[in-house]
């Protein structure tokens, strides 16, 4: 830590990103990072390439996000969070990749150790613990409104303390954070106290979708392009959706497959496709969607694939009975 320590101290410049499509995890720990720089005197970019979910919309300075960043040659470092590989950034990761220093924090077992300067802690429940501990080596204040971004990457990545990630950590940091003014039934409230209408009707759709595997160890769900229009939702009302397949009784491993294009498929019927996996904790889904190019953790992990969507269902079924 302590060349990172340094790198960062000796930065003026430094572009802060986390990966695209982003959830609390993701946001909380760019905001905390980003603000924590701009208190240590930094000209900070804060990067994501993806607009910001309606339910993150209440955290501190979350205007301060930008999906366009400057030439790679404007910035002295840059610090990449939550990220397994560094095209998880978007599109624009090879401008990233030139920046003439690039500091990966984060928490996914499977990351692939891109850049000069590494913290990655598998055993951490989120990649805001990590940077919690980062802004109090670097003697950066926390406030409110830092201590609401760590919460809420925090309370967003254990499932509100449920997860099997969930850590003594997790309970010390929140406990702190609270102790400096972050209300938990207010960050509750905003991050899971109200759906939509449309989520509800997509919800209706995903549900009616689920198919079991013939062994009863794997739940399939299927979120369709075409379900997002005729619902006339977006992204981020696919958030949490697996947790209902994985909840099923007997169940061992829920799958989201979720249609990435605008729904038109090339001549062969392929599209792009993302694969989330949930599992109990007696299966290493990492190690599923490794196979695929993904990653993740034990429990929780997932991969994009080209293919049909009869293509993925078959294979994912396929492995469901190899499960022991």
């Amino acid at each position: 830590m302590d060349q990172i320590l340094q790198r960062i101290k000796a930065a003026r410049r430094i572009l802060v990103a986390s990966h695209k499509d982003p959830d609390g995890d993701a946001l909380g720990s760019l905001l905390a990072m980003g603000l924590a720089c701009i208190q240590l005197g930094k000209r900070a970019t804060l990067y994501n390439e993806s607009p910001i979910p309606a339910v993150y919309q209440f955290l501190p300075c979350v205007g301060l996000i930008q999906r366009r960043m400057e030439p790679p040659e404007a910035y002295d470092a840059a610090v990449i969070l939550d990220c397994g590989d560094l095209s998880r950034v978007g599109e624009r990761w090879p401008d990233v990749g030139r920046v003439p220093v690039i500091i990966n924090i984060d928490h996914h077992i499977s990351n692939t150790g891109f850049g000069q300067l590494r913290l990655i802690d598998g055993q951490a429940c989120a990649t805001a613990e990590i940077v919690f501990r980062l802004i109090r080596a670097l003697d950066a204040p926390l406030d409110r409104e830092i201590a609401t971004c760590i919460y809420t990457g925090i309370l967003t990545d254990t499932g509100s303390f449920r997860f099997a990630n969930t850590n003594s950590a997790a309970f010390a940091i929140s406990r702190e954070m609270t102790e400096l003014g972050v209300d938990p039934c207010e960050v509750a409230q905003h991050v899971f106290g109200s759906y939509s209408l449309g989520r509800i009707k997509l919800l209706n759709l995903a549900l009616n979708s689920i198919e079991i595997s013939p062994n009863g160890r794997l739940s399939l769900m299927t979120v369709t392009h075409r379900m997002l229009e005729e619902t006339h939702t977006q992204q981020e009302d696919v958030d949490g959706l697996i947790n209902y397949a994985r909840r099923i009784e007997a169940v061992r491993v829920a799958a989201l497959v979720q249609e990435q294009t605008n729904g038109s498929a090339a001549l062969d019927g392929r599209s792009w496709f993302h694969v989330s996996l949930r599992s109990d904790g007696t299966v290493n889904v990492a190690d599923l969607a490794g196979a695929f190019g993904g990653g993740g953790h034990h429990s929780a992990a997932g991969f994009q694939i080209e293919s049909t969507l009869a293509a993925v269902r078959s294979s994912l079924l396929d492995w469901s009975e190899r499960m022991a």
